[in-house]
């Protein structure tokens, strides 16, 4: 592991390119009257690639959407599809540490490059820098002809001369110095950007920050679900055994199971059958907390995609009543999509501003509200560079605003579960805390007893760590009306 910056490696090749340099950073998109053919320029597996990443850093749009999109559309091979993902989501993931090698192999501002040749060259570079399968030549050869499509021979010839440079001299890459600056270091060898590694290593120490740092940047575990409503756990495991699927159980909820090797699982017959969910085990702890049981009113504030409305269903034996909120059809119609395939007959879903909700009051409601989602940084690697200090800030008082809403829906004597997706205190325990001190007629309880100790945090709250518990990182708080 080297820790010196990398603009003192050697550059002789580069120097040859320096006008050439200048001039890309002036260079405009290529303009085409119609649409389709500038669709068409972005062929293959990298040019496709490019095209998500150029878009998911111009728009508000999200990497998941966009490449669930692609994959739906494209003609691509199986293979060729799961080196897509393989690509976007590894750019992604390591964008702060290929982006600092860049920069020191790029004369000016990496940074202002157009997006074409920016998203070209941290492709190419990942391939040389993770993917040991495809020769350095053949990455290099593919980002010059992309280039020179787009954008013309010089900065293809710019292209080739940073690639070919960073190959010639990719044992002497530099990174900060730890001893001088361990932000600025783990920050571009962990790809994670300042701001998040201050906070952490703040409040957990270099050792516990290193290591969720790595934790975030491991690809991600694929977990399923077993759904009560269509098969048990014993049978669905004879079934994964029939096809060679090797999984280990969950570690705290036993619906749960992790599979060991990444598949293709939605082509599955079995999952068509709705015999399971894919979902974290992080996201069943906040359903479990509930205590939901057959009969029940239940309401689900902020229900899409899904996941946790068809868990509570399962654990009711599709008894009672599910009210799932949404403020979009279209993420309802993912939610009715869902439920229909696992069998689900009890939940009557609801368009609407969950905050502008009224209705006679529930036994139970979970608030599983909109968050930074730090703790799923593997699964989600672009919401590091969408996310920042002041999205945090923001977000924390429409979080007050929906747990106040949900204490207002329910029975006295019910329960509302406040949960999020998030790492961060903020969006956690300080909402609780301040929700408590203006609320007396709700009491926190402990889930001491009922999940596993190791999840419970000092405050009696879930608290799951990537790094720690092998899921995502999660929080839930359960709170009970008194009055």
């Amino acid at each position: 592991m080297e820790d010196i910056n990398a603009r003192n490696t050697e550059q002789n090749e580069l120097t040859e390119s320096e006008s050439v340099n200048d001039q890309v950073n002036e260079i405009k998109e290529p303009i085409h009257l119609e649409e389709h053919k500038v669709i068409d320029l972005y062929q293959g597996v990298r040019g496709l690639a490019v095209k998500i990443l150029n878009r998911v850093e111009r728009t508000d749009a999200y990497l998941e959407k966009l490449l669930d999109n692609e994959l739906k559309n494209s003609e691509l091979s199986g293979p060729d599809k799961a080196l897509l993902y393989e690509i976007v989501h590894g750019v992604t993931r390591w964008q702060g540490r290929l982006d600092w090698i860049l920069n020191g192999f790029y004369k000016g501002q990496f940074s202002k490059a157009i997006p074409n040749l920016k998203n070209g060259l941290r492709v190419a570079l990942y391939q040389i820098m993770f993917l040991e399968r495809i020769p350095d030549h053949a990455a290099v050869n593919e980002a010059v002809e992309f280039v020179k499509k787009l954008q013309g021979q010089k900065p293809a010839d710019l292209t080739n001369a940073i690639l070919r440079n960073i190959i010639r001299n990719k044992s002497a890459i530099r990174y900060p110095d730890p001893n001088e600056d361990i932000v600025g270091y783990l920050s571009a060898y962990y790809s994670h950007p300042s701001w998040m590694v201050k906070r952490y290593l703040e409040r957990f120490g270099r050792e516990e920050t290193e290591k969720l740092l790595i934790a975030n940047n491991e690809k991600p575990y694929l977990t399923l679900r077993v759904n009560a409503i269509k098969t048990d756990i014993a049978d669905f495991k004879a079934l994964l055994e029939q096809v060679n699927l090797k999984y280990r159980p969950g570690k705290f909820l036993e619906e749960f199971i992790q599979l060991q090797n990444l598949t293709n699982i939605t082509a599955w017959e079995y999952y068509q059958k709705g015999y399971f969910n894919i979902q974290d085990e992080s996201a069943g702890l906040a359903v479990r907390l509930l205590d939901v049981r057959p009969g029940m009113n239940v309401l689900d504030m902020c229900s899409a995609p899904g996941g946790k409305t068809a868990y509570l269903g399962s654990l009711m034996r599709n008894q009672g009543k599910i009210t799932a909120l949404d403020r979009y059809e279209g993420r309802l119609q993912l939610v009715r999509k869902n439920n229909e395939r696992l069998g689900l007959k009890i939940v009557e879903t609801i368009e609407t501003d969950a905050l502008e909700y009224e209705s006679e009051p529930y036994d139970r409601v979970l608030a599983d509200v909109p968050c930074s989602g730090t703790g799923t940084l593997s699964k989600k690697p672009d919401i590091k560079w969408k996310k920042d200090i002041f999205d945090l800030r923001k977000m924390t008082d429409n979080q007050l605003k929906f747990l106040s809403k949900a204490s207002t829906l329910v029975k006295k004597g019910g329960v509302v579960v406040y949960s999020t997706c998030s790492i961060e205190p903020e969006e956690n325990f300080e909402i609780v805390k301040k929700f408590i001190e203006t609320h007396p007629d709700f009491k926190l309880e402990s889930a001491k007893g009922k999940i596993a100790d190791s999840l419970v945090d000092e405050n009696g709250c879930i608290q799951t760590f990537p790094h720690k518990h092998l899921m995502d990182g999660a929080f839930a708080a359960k709170l009970v009306r008194i009055n």
